[in-house]
C-alpha cells in the first residue's frame, strides 16, 4: 500500500521524465503477451506495424489513478486513432491476470494492454527510476516502418492521447 500511495505522490508531481529513444530510432522488437476484453493474445510488434502505426503507451501501474484515468482518456480516442490508422497498445509491468481485468474494466475493451518483460523495459528505456520494477509514463507513435515518429515522456497522464493522435494524425497528410 504505501509502494501504491509513494506511486500515486510521484505520479502527481507530473514532472517530465527522460526516454532514451530519440525521433527516428528503429523500434525495439517486442514479443510479449497481453489482453484484450479480458481474453489473453500473443502482441508482436512487427506483426502489428504490418496495419498501420501503432501508439505504444507505458503506464507505471494498472488501476492506480494517474494509469485509470488515462487508460479512459485512449479508450474515449479509440474510434480517432482508428480513424487515423493507428491502433493503440498500453504496457506496463503488470502480470497478465491484471492486465486481463484492467483490459475490461478501465480499458473498455477498446484497445489491448500488454506485459512490459524487463528486456522491453530496458529496450525502451522506460524503468521509473523511483519505483523499481514499474515503468515511467512514455508514449511513442511508431510509424509502419518500425522507426520513432514521436516520443511524450511526462508522468502526467493528460496529454499523451493528444499528443500522440495528433501525431498520427499528422503521418496521414
Amino acid at each position: 500500500m504505501r509502494r501504491l500511495l509513494a506511486l500515486a505522490a510521484l505520479a502527481s508531481l507530473a514532472a517530465p521524465v527522460a526516454a532514451a529513444l530519440p525521433v527516428g530510432a528503429k523500434a525495439p522488437e517486442i514479443v510479449t503477451t497481453g489482453a484484450v476484453g479480458g481474453k489473453s493474445f500473443r502482441l508482436d510488434l512487427r506483426q502489428q506495424l504490418r496495419k498501420g502505426p501503432v501508439v505504444l503507451y507505458f503506464f507505471p501501474k494498472a488501476f492506480t489513478e494517474g494509469c485509470t484515468m488515462e487508460a479512459h482518456a485512449f479508450s474515449a480516442a479509440a474510434a480517432d486513432f482508428h480513424k487515423a490508422g493507428a491502433q493503440v497498445i498500453g504496457m506496463s509491468a503488470d502480470d497478465l491476470p491484471t492486465l486481463k481485468q484492467f483490459s475490461v474494466r478501465e480499458c473498455r475493451s477498446a484497445f489491448p494492454v500488454a506485459t512490459a518483460t524487463a528486456e522491453t523495459i530496458k529496450a525502451y528505456d522506460v524503468a521509473f527510476d523511483k519505483a523499481p520494477g514499474l515503468t515511467n509514463r512514455t508514449s511513442y507513435v511508431i510509424g509502419r516502418d518500425g522507426r520513432i515518429v514521436m516520443v511524450h515522456s511526462d508522468l502526467d497522464w493528460s496529454q499523451h492521447v493528444a499528443k500522440t493522435l495528433a501525431a498520427v494524425r499528422a503521418l496521414k497528410s
